[in-house]
């Protein structure tokens, strides 16, 4: 009574469609991220001194710096 093989397949089977789940929205979120950064890019390339290359890669450097070094800060303060 205590051993019933249908509820081990079934147990089975749902670990293995949980495994597809995870790995599809692994990939789901992936290609979010890819196409949100090509956008962000495309953008500044296009408003982000535009006619100036150097001061455009130099500013985005030191803008995601700034970006990098506020979320950082917060994610310490969060965690403590």
């Amino acid at each position: 009574m205590g051993n019933n093989p249908n509820k081990k397949r079934v147990k089975k089977e749902t670990k293995e469609i949980k495994r597809y789940k995870k790995i599809f929205y692994a990939l789901l979120i992936g290609i979010a991220v890819v196409s949100f950064w090509r956008g962000v890019w495309g953008l500044s390339d296009i408003y982000l001194f535009p006619s100036n290359q150097i001061l455009s890669l130099s500013s985005s450097v030191v803008i995601g710096l700034l970006i990098l070094f506020s979320t950082h800060k917060i994610i310490r303060e969060l965690m403590w």
